[in-house]
C-alpha cells in the first residue's frame, strides 16, 4: 500500500514534474494519469465481478450435486 502523501510531498512531486516535463505538458500528463486510473479501476471492478460470478456458479454446481446425491440416495432406499 502507498504511504500517506501529504501536501508538502505532493508539491515536491509537482515541482519535479514541472521541471522535467515543463508546464505545457501538464494537461497531457494529467489526462494520461486520469485515464490510467480509470482503466485500473475498471479492470479491478471487472475482476471482482468475475470472481463473484465464479463463486455463485460454484455454489450452484455444489447445490445441484448435493440435490443429485439426495435423489440417488432416496432412489436406492426405495429399491
Amino acid at each position: 500500500m502507498l504511504p500517506h502523501l501529504g501536501v508538502p510531498e505532493l508539491l515536491i512531486v509537482l515541482l519535479i514534474v514541472i521541471i522535467v516535463f515543463g508546464v505545457g505538458k501538464l494537461p497531457q500528463i494529467g489526462g494520461a494519469i486520469g485515464q490510467s486510473i480509470r482503466e485500473f479501476r475498471e479492470a479491478t471492478r471487472a475482476g471482482q465481478e468475475r470472481k463473484e460470478e465464479e463463486k455463485r456458479s460454484s455454489r450452484r454446481s455444489a447445490g445441484k450435486a448435493a440435490s443429485s446425491e439426495e435423489e440417488e440416495a432416496e432412489e436406492s432406499e426405495e429399491a
